[in-house]
């Protein structure tokens, strides 16, 4: 019972109702409250001037809403009865129910008459403090009101329950314990009130006073009070009105107040509303049954929150214990790396001090040996060996001369880390939110005027619906083979623009893109027709061989970060001692392709390579090291040296030049994919490509022949 005890409480005072009084908004008061909150109203409000100009139709007239303000908008804390001349602006306070209670413009002159005997103001007007419809008083005042005798039952039954000390029920703040009950008045005093508002001279002197125990008693052995008519006190209530909606007496229908109205039985209404109450009762019942289950689910859920948070809190610490693992693992195979390097840099300067000790060894000897034949005075004898030594001398000199005195390592380490992308891939990493399905993406638009084709690669660009509201997480293009065959997937990611390379020259190619989300994949888009470059056609003197070629530079996008390229990406070199590859920006996958390359700067003795290479060839090893690369070496390289690479995917082969003549046979045959031209070299290289050329002719030739 203890959740109802709001419910027992008025909305002024905050204590337990005394005599509680029923407002037309069906609302309680205490008595007393509502005495306490009435503010006095003008003479041309009040009800009287109502029914003289004919505009009253109740005893209870609600003032109208545009001439009282009963709170600000703002929720300053604030009222005011506007358009009243007696009733100034007055502040609102709250109640310990929180709702505003707007007190009088004037304090109650002291009484010692009970609140429903004291006089009330004429034209008074009173505001329900919760629901804030206003009234004004006719001149019954607040006898006018029926009393709630249902509610003080309901009242001292729950106090009865309670078995607390008995209260005084005239203190205003704080109520202290009562010491005495009126039998008469049915009210618990304590001491201070009862010498203020229950003094023992007059008629009052006549009231019995108990102690609060026996009048607790008394008051539950005392048969409840019958509620009287509101305007005839001494006529018990015995009918109820149904358009009313109250119960009346025997002489309010006697009189005709309620002539045209259906009158029924107050016993039968009791029950009929009993009844209602309690099937309106039983479906309450269920939403509070079904609240309490609510509750015990929240409850569980906050068990499995804390459960699932241990869970998930470990998981992420083995998550992120892994990543710290797998960076100690790859720290150590980088200082392995670095030690590698190390070792390698001091065995190569070691072997030269070896070398180089031996050599001065063997070099100062012979000086020594000369100068001593110097100081020999027999002309021939000494002119007999002369020659040999001056010989043997200069070939000394000479072999000091070709880069013995020249470092074949550095001090620097030509190692760097690039621990950028790491980084922001850590500052990056972040929880993965799952949300609820949602409806597929709406199809991908292709936008004309950005899709290009150039050589044999082909540029494509598309957007989604201007009016899409299903976000997309991805995209997928597709391609057929350029003959009218199947699509196949060429592209999936999160970008909206792709260039595709490695395409046949001369062909037509149908394009298509489509959209993803977590829920599925959208229709595909309008399908595209692409043409490729049809190239240059040269023609041998054969008249029955011709070749497709196409003009191409380095690609720097996939290239080592190590190389350097210049010449609008046609010469290229190296910043490292290693060997580093780049690709060409085009790729082959049909037809007879031929390129050249000039060697521009040759020192120490490297050794590049030349050749071919699928796109994802090792970029930090010479080319062929792995079986992603086809390519020549040595081979008579030079400073100034031309290497010719033929890439014949007609007849699957690569065959290498040198300065216009071929490099032995066909140097790898059964090639066949997509292939891109390939160079690895060091810093000691520079070379320069050359695109756009006819394949020699007599490789044309004999190409005609075979």
């Amino acid at each position: 019972m203890e959740e109802m005890e709001e419910e027992l409480k008025c909305p002024v005072c905050g204590s337990f109702y005394r005599e509680p009084i029923i407002l037309p908004c069906s609302h309680n008061l205490c008595q007393a409250c509502a005495r306490n909150i009435l503010v006095q109203t003008p003479e041309s409000e009040s009800p009287q001037s109502r029914r003289a100009s004919g505009s009253g139709v109740s005893d209870y007239d609600y003032l109208d809403l545009d001439k009282m303000s009963l709170y600000s908008e703002a929720d300053s804390g604030y009222g005011s009865y506007g358009g009243f001349a007696s009733a100034p602006t007055t502040p609102c306070q709250k109640s310990p129910n929180g709702v505003r209670v707007f007190p009088p413009a004037m304090p109650p002159p002291p009484t010692h008459l009970s609140p429903a005997l004291a006089p009330v103001p004429r034209n008074s007007c009173i505001t329900c403090p919760q629901c804030h419809r206003s009234l004004i008083l006719d001149d019954r005042g607040l006898r006018g009101f029926p009393k709630n005798r249902v509610l003080e039952g309901v009242i001292d039954r729950y106090q009865q329950s309670k078995a607390a000390a008995l209260k005084c029920q005239l203190c205003e703040k704080a109520p202290k314990e009562a010491t005495v009950m009126c039998e008469q008045c049915d009210v618990f005093y304590c001491d201070p009130c009862r010498l203020r508002c229950h003094p023992p001279r007059g008629p009052l002197a006549k009231h019995r006073l108990v102690p609060p125990a026996q009048g607790r008693v008394s008051r539950r052995l005392s048969p409840r009070k019958v509620s009287t008519c509101t305007d005839h006190e001494l006529e018990n209530h015995s009918m109820y009105c149904v358009q009313c909606k109250m119960p009346v007496c025997y002489q309010c229908l006697e009189e005709g107040k309620h002539s045209s109205h259906e009158v029924k039985a107050l016993g039968a209404m009791w029950k009929l509303h009993k009844s209602q109450l309690s099937q309106a009762l039983n479906g309450l019942s269920d939403r509070a049954k079904e609240a309490k289950e609510f509750l015990v689910q929240l409850r569980t859920m906050v068990q499995q929150i804390q459960e699932n948070s241990v869970e998930f809190e470990a998981c992420l610490v083995a998550q992120c214990d892994a990543l710290i693992d797998a960076l100690n693992r790859r720290k150590a195979q980088l200082l392995a790396r670095v030690n590698k390097e190390h070792e390698h840099k001091l065995k190569v300067v070691r072997d030269q001090i070896s070398h180089c000790t031996v050599k001065l060894r063997q070099t100062t000897g012979l000086m020594e040996y000369c100068l001593e034949v110097i100081k020999e005075n027999d002309p021939s004898g000494f002119l007999q060996i002369s020659d040999a030594l001056i010989r043997r001398v200069h070939l000394t000199e000479d072999q000091w001369g070709k880069g013995t005195l020249t470092p074949r390592m550095t001090t620097d380490f030509d190692l760097s880390l690039d621990n950028s992308p790491l980084l922001q891939s850590i500052h990056q990493l972040d929880f993965v939110q799952v949300k609820a399905s949602s409806p597929v993406p709406a199809t991908p638009i292709l936008q004309l005027e950005e899709c290009c084709t150039h050589n044999n690669s082909a540029t494509l660009s598309w957007k989604q619906p201007p009016l899409s509201t299903v976000a997309a997480e991805g995209y997928i293009l597709e391609l057929d083979d350029g003959s009218g065959g199947q699509f196949r997937e060429v592209y999936v990611g999160k970008e909206t623009m792709c260039t595709v390379d490695g395409l046949h020259f001369n062909s037509t190619y149908n394009a298509r893109v489509k959209a993803f989300n977590k829920t599925g994949v959208s229709p595909y888009s309008k399908t595209l027709v692409l043409q490729t470059s049809e190239g240059c056609n040269f023609e041998t003197q054969s008249a029955s061989y011709s070749q497709l070629v196409a003009w191409f530079a380095f690609d720097p996008g996939s290239a080592h970060s190590d190389i350097i390229l210049s010449n609008d990406n046609l010469t290229v070199t190296c910043s490292s001692y290693d060997d580093r590859v780049v690709l060409g920006k085009t790729g082959f996958s049909k037809g007879v392709h031929y390129w050249e390359l000039t060697v521009d700067r040759y020192d120490n003795h490297p050794d590049p390579a030349f050749g071919v290479a699928r796109i994802d060839v090792m970029k930090d090893v010479m080319l062929g090291k792995d079986d992603k690369a086809w390519a020549i070496t040595e081979g008579g390289i030079t400073k100034g040296a031309t290497i010719g690479v033929l890439l014949d995917l007609n007849r699957k082969t690569l065959t290498f030049f040198v300065n216009n003549e071929q490099q032995g046979p066909i140097a790898f045959e059964n090639v066949e994919g997509l292939f891109f031209p390939a160079v690895s070299l060091n810093r000691n290289v520079q070379v320069t490509l050359h695109t756009g050329l006819p394949v020699p002719d007599f490789y044309s030739s004999r190409a005609s022949i075979a």
